[in-house]
């Protein structure tokens, strides 16, 4: 798409939000029920997609992405409403006779620019939180996720017209190009490399921004743990997707008295879980390009490989892999992984956990298995990250009644649900002061009187 064109559309959803057509919360909703009803229908060509794009199975594509913009679309259709209405507070006995609210009003010209590893998911999430809100959108998919891109273009073409939601196809050009221009918000969901450069965009124009990025996830297993449900639950989390999901345990950090066990149940889960052969099982995902496989598969040391290892370049799978001995100098903790590789390293009490992790940039999911509730406590107290689990790892996300975002290097502001609403949403504060009495007390000219008024209502 040229310059021109992009430069076209975003002038036009300007010119499309000044009529105030998107206020009306009705038609907010009709519009989100028309989604809804598109992305029922197209159920089985988004999932082809998916599958084109990562080897998504269609069971996984259902689950993972299609399933949870049905479950985003319906829980906003049912509470937009009440989300958009105005919020009364008190008002203080200083602003007599007057009474105060809060008023949700949409920023505007919204552009969210999604990433690969979960195309649709993460394109149409944030897009019915917007929509809820009230206002327009460009949508920007990942070049990486062709098949994806294009069911997501056809969708949005059925339901919208492109003064209100449109999409913009492309690679780096059509996303320098978008970047120059000026939006009210900017949704990105992407790599830290890249959400620098967004950020650094968008402070130009003073544009606020939502950054959902990513980091190291550590997954701690701590000597109470139950082992072989640990092992079941982070060989679903950690290769589901092939890995490249951004809140997958990056690595393990395993007390040294179940390590064992829980590596032998690790081991025994793969098993069951992908087959005794996992590149010829059709229900496991690929690497989406060659540039990552070989990147994957630098990071492998054979010598401590303890499952898996083997790759197949030519449809660009890598079997689920188990690392041991890894120590914190290795490549493989250099990087977020994002890819069915999963290191493991020891510790001996729970006073390391501190000294090991105490440094670390800010990751964007934290997971604790653990059967010490105290433990559980402190470590999610005390440590910074964007959002977790205990005893289960990924699912926190899967949920409208609580945001998801990061923190720090993982990122900056959150969505889902009312959050999600929020995110897109002004708020004004307005005090709405009655005519029928109007206090003395801040006019001039002042007196000790007044003073000591004033002292009585202010403090």
């Amino acid at each position: 798409m040229t310059e021109e064109q992009i430069k076209s559309i975003i002038e036009n959803q300007r010119q499309f939000f000044k009529t105030n057509a998107t206020l009306p919360v009705n038609f907010r909703i009709e519009a989100l029920k028309k989604l809804y009803q598109e992305v029922k229908n197209s159920c089985e060509e988004i999932c082809s997609a998916l599958t084109k794009d990562l080897g998504k199975s269609a069971t996984e594509g259902f689950m993972c992405e299609v399933g949870l913009v049905l479950t985003e679309i319906s829980y906003m259709i049912k509470h937009t409403k009440n989300f958009a209405k105005d919020k009364k507070v008190s008002t203080p006995l200083s602003n007599f006779a007057a009474k105060s609210f809060v008023k949700s009003s949409p920023y505007g010209s919204v552009l969210i620019m999604s990433p690969w590893n979960y195309p649709f998911l993460l394109t149409m999430d944030p897009l019915v939180d917007a929509i809820a809100a009230g206002n327009v959108c460009i949508l920007k998919p990942s070049a990486y996720s062709p098949e994806t891109s294009r069911i997501i273009e056809k969708i949005i073409s059925r339901c919208f017209k492109s003064e209100y939601v449109s999409v913009v196809t492309g690679g780096r050009a059509e996303n320098s190009c978008l970047l120059e221009q000026k939006f009210d918000y900017i949704f990105f969901t992407g790599s830290q490399v890249v959400g620098k450069e967004v950020l650094r965009h968008a402070a130009e124009h003073l544009t606020p921004v939502t950054l959902e990025l990513g980091g190291k996830s550590p997954c701690i297993i701590d000597s109470s743990a139950k082992a072989s449900l640990a092992a079941k639950r982070i060989v679903w989390g950690k290769f589901l997707n092939c890995g490249q999901t951004c809140v997958a345990p990056d690595y393990i950090l395993c007390h040294s008295s179940v390590k064992n066990e829980f590596l032998a149940a690790v081991k025994s889960e793969i098993k069951a879980q992908f087959g005794e052969n996992p590149l010829a099982n059709e229900n496991y995902g690929k690497i989406i390009n060659q540039k990552h496989f070989e990147r994957l598969v630098n990071l492998m040391q054979k010598e401590k490989v303890i499952v898996g290892g083997k790759s197949d370049s030519a449809s660009l799978k890598i079997e689920p892999t188990v690392m041991d001995g890894v120590t914190w100098q290795d490549p493989v903790m250099q990087e977020e992984i994002f890819g069915p590789v999963l290191p493991v390293l020891t510790f001996n009490s729970n006073e390391q956990i501190y000294g090991m992790l105490s440094e670390k940039q800010k990751p964007l999911a934290f997971y604790i298995y653990t059967q010490n509730k105290k433990l559980a406590e402190k470590l999610t107290a005390e440590f910074s990250f964007g959002g977790g689990c205990i005893n289960d790892c990924i699912i926190h996300l899967a949920t409208n009644n609580m945001g998801f975002g990061g923190v720090g290097e993982s990122g900056m502001g959150a969505y889902h649900g009312k959050i999600g609403f929020d995110t897109f949403s002004h708020k004004k504060s307005i005090v709405d002061k009655k005519t029928w009495i109007d206090l003395f007390l801040r006019y001039q000219p002042y007196s000790k009187l007044k003073e000591k008024i004033l002292h009585i209502f202010l403090k």
